[in-house]
């Protein structure tokens, strides 16, 4: 769609597919594969679970090497923030993986491309996807070039409530509240606009497909200005 291309998608990750029916079938959502007719395509849930293996041992290799002393309790609480649907999803967008599925016509019109469920699981199979085409080392060239990049932005994003709920509590006396400041589009496809507030001062705003969303980006917005006044967030 619009120039969205299987061939684009391998400029953007550097990677030419040695069997294109891989690729294509980690793009492929279910609801399109549920609208042919005659010769269904698979869909990439197959590929996700097998993804998702894949991105448990290198993302585990990842902490192991790189976190020293660190529990193995909290290695897996780690582990499981780093590659949770949020920051999947979080990745995913940074790719604009969702552009790049196909879906069926249903899934399309109710924001599919956007819906985070959808485009990290997608992640996964991309994932799967390489793993099958050339091994474990062009999967893991991946992940640690879309995945595990970035992490500190990444963790203070998908853990944004609550890492701002802590600095607050830790440095003011006011409290913050959410608000919702605004909805917009169609009933099946609405963006809402939350706002987060250190007493009566807005501090961030942000947008989403849910409440819960929005809030969450506001909180991340209000997190980036809070680090660049010079407050600073504990290690998780």
């Amino acid at each position: 769609m619009n120039g969205y291309t299987m061939e684009k998608l391998e400029e953007r990750i550097s990677y030419h597919f040695q069997n294109r029916a891989l690729l294509e079938q980690a793009l492929t959502h279910s609801s399109f594969t549920n609208e042919q007719k005659k010769v269904k395509t698979p869909n990439y849930e197959r590929l996700e679970f097998l993804g998702d293996a894949v991105l448990e041992l290198v993302s585990s290799e990842y902490l192991f090497q790189t976190v020293k002393n660190l529990p193995e309790g909290e290695m897996t609480k780690r582990r499981a923030s780093m590659v949770c649907e949020p920051s999947l999803a979080f990745c995913a967008k940074d790719l604009e993986l969702g552009k790049f599925m196909r879906l069926g016509k249903g899934e399309e019109s109710t924001g599919g491309r956007t819906r985070e469920s959808i485009i990290a699981d997608g992640m996964e199979a991309l994932i799967g996807a390489l793993y099958l085409d050339s091994g474990m080392e062009e999967a893991k060239r991946f992940i640690y070039r879309f995945v595990l990049n970035d992490l500190e932005n990444k963790q203070l994003f998908y853990d944004s409530k609550s890492n701002l709920q802590e600095v607050v509590q830790a440095n003011f006396k006011e409290e913050i509240s959410y608000e919702i400041a605004g909805e917009s589009g169609p009933e099946h496809n609405k963006a809402f606009l939350a706002r987060v507030k250190l007493g009566k001062d807005v501090l961030g705003e942000g947008s989403g497909k849910t409440k819960k969303a929005a809030e969450q980006k506001a909180a991340y917005q209000a997190l980036l200005k809070l680090r660049d006044k010079g407050y600073v967030f504990k290690k998780h």
